[in-house]
């Protein structure tokens, strides 16, 4: 999973989110709010093809990135103790919650 592309799986991420009524905007914002990636800088790693091991390292982490909790694939996220695999986990679990209708104040924990 370090090893796959971002992008690869992006385009799974806002499919999801399609499918629900919600946009791939969305799913650019709560990306840039975990990774503290500009717009600019997100596209860029989206169209270089950038790991997730290498995403994730050049990555701003929000200092609220630890309220998000949960489960993902049957994994509770806080008790993840890999921090690269908890960051990916963070993404997806925050993907999940907009494809499930989740304000967005709520999922930005804010």
């Amino acid at each position: 999973m370090f090893t796959m592309s971002v992008a690869s799986v992006y385009v799974h991420y806002v499919a999801k989110v399609e499918r629900k009524g919600r946009t791939r905007a969305e799913v650019d914002e709560v990306t840039r709010w975990l990774t503290g990636f500009a717009q600019e800088e997100l596209d860029a790693h989206l169209a270089a093809g950038t790991t997730f091991a290498e995403f994730f390292a050049k990555a701003r982490l929000h200092p609220n990135a630890s309220m998000i909790t949960g489960v993902i694939c049957g994994i509770r996220i806080e008790e993840i103790d890999d921090p690269l695999m908890q960051r990916i986990r963070y993404l997806d679990k925050l993907v999940d919650e907009v494809a499930r209708g989740k304000d967005m104040s709520k999922i930005l924990r804010g």
